[in-house]
């Protein structure tokens, strides 16, 4: 699929990332220091959200059982997140930010 366009900078705050549906995807995309980051945005344990969960620093928790992901690897710190998530290369191109999902 290579790169993608997921939506315009503006859209992604500090304490507010965006979520984006590309084809059968669900990406997170997260703003932390100025740096943008992408990962799965649904939880593999309960199939909630995480782009509407909380987010402390680099960290975001579950909004409905409590696991906790790390922004930047998609490590999964707490349980019961099951697994570490995916995570996407980022660029910004003018207003837009894109995701490349050919890395698995």
């Amino acid at each position: 699929m290579g790169w993608v366009s997921v939506c315009k900078v503006n859209y992604v705050k500090p304490d507010f990332p965006f979520s984006a549906q590309v084809d059968d995807k669900r990406i997170g995309v997260y703003v932390i220091d100025g740096e943008y980051f992408a990962m799965e945005d649904v939880c593999p344990h309960a199939n909630a959200l995480l782009s509407q969960g909380f987010m402390d620093g680099d960290t975001v928790e579950c909004p409905l059982h409590g696991a906790l992901f790390d922004i930047r690897t998609g490590q999964c710190l707490r349980e019961p997140g099951d697994r570490d998530l995916n995570i996407y290369p980022v660029r910004v191109n003018g207003d837009q930010i894109e995701v490349n999902l050919t890395v698995e």
